[in-house]
């Protein structure tokens, strides 16, 4: 299965939502779209939607890392939200819950960053 990529814009935040599986095959398609997407609107923020996500590899975490990095250092934050219990594991047991934060839904993930 391949990934297919969604892109929201509201306001100043990206929402992105995936679906299928992020691995070395579709890593850079996912970071090149996001970045153009983020320095062609401005973007502040970033939300992931991960719910239909079924499969990351260290190629997807590396891309998720590379986009977290980009919208900190414009002092903006990510948020993770609807994870699957798969990559939600893979997330804990990689660290990246201890520098993005993480929410139950795309809802609270809207307010959180201040947009719903």
């Amino acid at each position: 299965m391949s990934l297919v990529i969604n892109f929201e814009t509201k306001k100043d935040v990206l929402l992105i939502r995936l679906k299928g599986e992020l691995d070395h095959h579709t890593a850079e398609e996912l970071r090149q779209k996001a970045t153009d997407v983020i320095e062609k609107n401005k973007i502040h923020h970033i939300i992931l939607n991960l719910e239909e996500l079924t499969f990351m590899d260290s190629s997807g975490l590396g891309v998720i890392l590379g986009r977290y990095k980009q919208i900190q250092s414009q002092g903006g934050e990510m948020v993770v939200c609807s994870i699957s219990p798969t990559v939600k594991r893979l997330f804990d047991l990689s660290g990246l819950f201890k520098i993005i934060r993480f929410v139950d839904d795309e809802q609270n993930a809207l307010k959180t960053l201040g947009v719903a």
